[in-house]
C-alpha cells in the first residue's frame, strides 16, 4: 500500500483536502487524533503531563484540559518555549510510536483502500519524511493562514504568528514535497487538485 504523509500549516486547508481524500477513497490516519488518544485519562503520557504542570492541568473528570495547557505554551514568553519542549519530550516519542504501529496495522490489512494517508501537522518539524512513499503538502501564502484562522477561531493575529513561527516554513515543507496542493485559490480549485492526485496515487499503487 502508498503511504502518503500529508501535511501543511495552520489554516492552509489540510483538513479539507484530507476529508476529499477520505471520500475518493483513501485511508486516514489522522496524528492530531493520535495524539488526544496518547494523553487520554490513565496514559502514561497524561500522568507525566500531570507530573509536569500540577494537578491543575487536569480537568475535573481526569482528562487533559486543553486550553489550560495551550495558553502556558503559546504565551510569548520563553518559559512558554521551555514548556512546550518539556511537553513535546513527553508526547511526540509516544506518537511516533503508535503512528508507527497504526500504519504497520493499516498496511498488513487486505483493504480495498487503494493508499494510506497519514495526516500530520508536524510531519517537517519532527523529521517523518523517512516513514512515506509520497509528501503532499496544502500550501497557501502567510496572510491567507491568518485570515482563514482568524475567521475560523476567532483567534487574535499575534496568537497565530506565534503558532506559524512554531511550524516549518513555507520553503521547508515545499522542499520535501512530492506533490504540492496550491490553496491559495477557492475551494473548487483545492478539491480538483485532490482529485488529481487522488488519481495519480491510485495509478502509484498499482505498480
Amino acid at each position: 500500500m502508498l503511504k502518503v504523509g500529508l501535511t501543511g500549516g495552520i489554516g492552509c486547508g489540510k483538513s479539507t483536502a484530507v476529508k476529499k481524500f477520505q471520500e475518493l477513497g483513501a485511508l486516514i490516519i489522522d496524528a492530531d487524533q493520535v495524539s488526544r488518544d496518547v494523553v487520554e485519562p490513565g496514559t502514561k503520557a497524561l500522568s507525566e503531563i500531570a507530573q509536569l504542570f500540577g494537578d491543575d492541568i487536569l480537568l475535573a473528570d481526569g482528562s487533559l484540559d486543553r486550553g489550560k495547557l495551550k495558553h502556558i505554551i503559546f504565551a510569548p514568553t520563553k518559559e512558554a518555549e521551555q514548556a512546550l519542549a518539556n511537553l513535546e519530550k513527553i508526547t511526540h516519542p509516544i506518537i511516533r510510536e503508535e503512528i508507527e504501529s497504526r500504519m504497520k496495522w493499516a498496511t498488513n490489512q487486505d483493504l480495498n483502500n487503494p493508499y494510506l494517508i497519514i495526516d500530520i501537522p508536524l510531519l517537517v518539524e519532527k523529521n517523518y519524511e523517512p516513514l512515506f512513499d509520497r509528501i503532499v503538502v496544502v500550501d497557501c501564502t502567510v496572510e491567507q493562514q491568518i485570515e482563514r484562522v482568524q475567521k475560523r477561531d476567532n483567534m487574535n493575529e499575534e496568537t497565530i504568528l506565534k503558532i506559524i513561527e512554531q511550524q516549518a516554513s513555507r520553503e521547508q515543507r515545499k522542499e520535501v514535497a512530492t506533490d504540492i496542493l496550491d490553496n491559495t485559490g477557492n475551494v473548487e480549485s483545492l478539491l480538483t487538485q485532490v482529485k488529481e492526485t487522488h488519481d495519480k496515487f491510485e495509478r502509484l499503487s498499482q505498480h
